[in-house]
């Protein structure tokens, strides 16, 4: 150790990312949607022995399954988001199965009409191979599977071994099953940093049918995502969420957009934008009501009420998943929510809330339990506002344990502040900043981000290792 970081260390105390495990938890077999297969294998695209690395879900209702997706926005989007783009427009917005590896990204690995197309023929190759253990159907769509991928950017898939992979679950001692189990080894083959398999799944009601939702996603690095619809032009953000209600493909893919914005588009462990990132929802009508033999599927144009429930309940459940994306960011100590209020708009809230949750200065200030409040008003006022008046900005720091919160600046006033206090809300694992733009407009937004730690650097820097 240099004498130079010798000196430096002695002055703040390391601390190590605390155990991540306890999130991952059992969970009810009732709770998980019926009509879906899933299963995790082993295919060999990672290095260690019996580590799960291709998922696949499949829907086995006779209704033909809604599905809705939003995509990364970066310029080099990955072979998978191609791909899954298209098979989503050719078949106007219907889906029966997912396949997703871990380990490599498809990404920069060949695209369009260039001399070297592996990187689209290995992620439609995917697309096949899981379309043939699909049973026969009466559907015209000539695909019927979206693919994933997630990894090492800029190397090619070992698609010899991801084919037998899928091909074994075209044996009798295939794996594909509905319990726990099952849904565990799909969530773990998402996994790459992830240091917990991110699982979760939730039992609704509308209209007086219970219906269910499960859905699992990954990412610890490389999270910021910044994704739209699939019709819509930042390790990488996955996640599939899966239904037994009965939705149109449009009002899902309306939902996922209102939910994705305020859940995956609203954390951030590092300020980096994935080429892969992808979110997907199946809805397959599996526990859906029938009239005279048919499906009736939720539509916010016939049945409004119906449609915001729905809404409602994929927007809170998108938030619990992408939450555990924070939890888990790589080295990090901290889970922050940054609150932004009294703004004109949403969309200039998020904005500001986005940047605070992306300083470096921000949060490395977090990490070393630091009160330095001027990071976070300086990151704010970064963002042009229209008629802000910074002697009516507000700045409170907020515990999770139910104590008394810190102002630390009250309407462009400095506060005595309090370090003792500060420090000790700072030490929690979970807290709070609260921003308050003086009463430009009712609008807020939430953003959730992490610390930057030793951790961070560490793990980033031995990532290809």
């Amino acid at each position: 150790m240099s004498r130079v970081f010798q000196r430096f260390s002695s002055t703040i105390t390391l601390k190590a990312a605390p155990p991540k495990a306890h999130f991952h938890r059992p969970l009810p077999a009732s709770s998980f949607p019926k009509g879906y297969l899933v299963t995790g294998v082993h295919a060999g695209v990672k290095k260690k022995p019996d580590v799960l690395d291709v998922g696949l879900i499949v829907s086995t209702s006779d209704h033909p399954a809604s599905a809705a997706a939003c995509f990364t926005r970066n310029a080099f989007k990955a072979a998978p988001v191609v791909v899954s783009e298209h098979i989503l427009t050719q078949n106007r917005g219907r889906a029966r199965a997912v396949v997703v590896n871990s380990g490599c990204a498809n990404a920069v690995t060949g695209m369009c009409s260039t001399p070297c197309r592996q990187g689209m023929d290995d992620a439609w190759a995917m697309v096949r191979e899981t379309d043939a253990l699909l049973p026969p159907s009466t559907s015209p769509a000539e695909n019927h599977t979206l693919v994933m991928s997630t990894g090492v950017i800029g190397q090619n898939l070992p698609i010899s071994k991801i084919v037998a992979g899928i091909r074994s679950q075209a044996t009798p001692a295939r794996s594909l099953a509905s319990d726990f189990s099952a849904w565990e080894r799909v969530a773990q083959a998402f996994m790459t940093t992830d240091t917990f398999p991110k699982l979760r799944s939730r039992v609704f009601t509308i209209n007086g049918t219970e219906y269910r939702m499960a859905g699992m996603d990954k990412g610890a690095g490389m999270i910021h995502p910044n994704m739209g619809p699939s019709n819509a032009l930042h390790a990488t953000l996955l996640g599939c969420i899966l239904t037994d209600a009965a939705v149109s493909p449009r009002s899902l893919q309306n939902a996922l957009t209102y939910a994705v914005e305020r859940s995956f588009n609203s954390i951030s462990v590092d300020g980096e934008m994935s080429t892969n990132d992808t979110i997907l929802v199946l809805a397959n009508g599996a526990a859906a009501v029938k009239h005279d033999g048919k499906v009736v599927e939720i539509d916010e144009a016939t049945d409004k009420e119906g449609f915001e429930i729905f809404k409602s309940e994929l927007t809170q459940f998108a938030v619990e998943l992408a939450q555990l994306v924070v939890r888990d960011g790589e080295g990090a100590t901290k889970f922050v929510t940054v609150n932004v209020k009294g703004a004109p708009t949403y969309e200039i809230a998020h904005l500001i809330a986005s940047r605070i949750s992306t300083s470096a200065l921000v949060k490395t200030a977090f990490y070393g339990e630091d009160a330095n409040w001027g990071r976070i008003l300086s990151a704010a006022g970064s963002i042009s506002v229209p008629g802000l008046n910074p002697d009516k900005v507000s700045v409170t720091f907020l515990p999770s344990d139910n104590t008394a919160s810190l102002p630390v600046l009250v309407n462009g006033e400095p506060e005595s502040v309090d370090e003792v206090r500060a420090k000790e809300i700072l030490s929690l694992e979970d807290f709070g900043i609260c921003v308050d733009l003086g009463g430009l407009g009712n609008e807020e937004a939430t953003y959730w981000t992490c610390d930057f730690s030793y951790d961070y650097v560490r793990i980033n820097g031995d990532y290809r290792s």
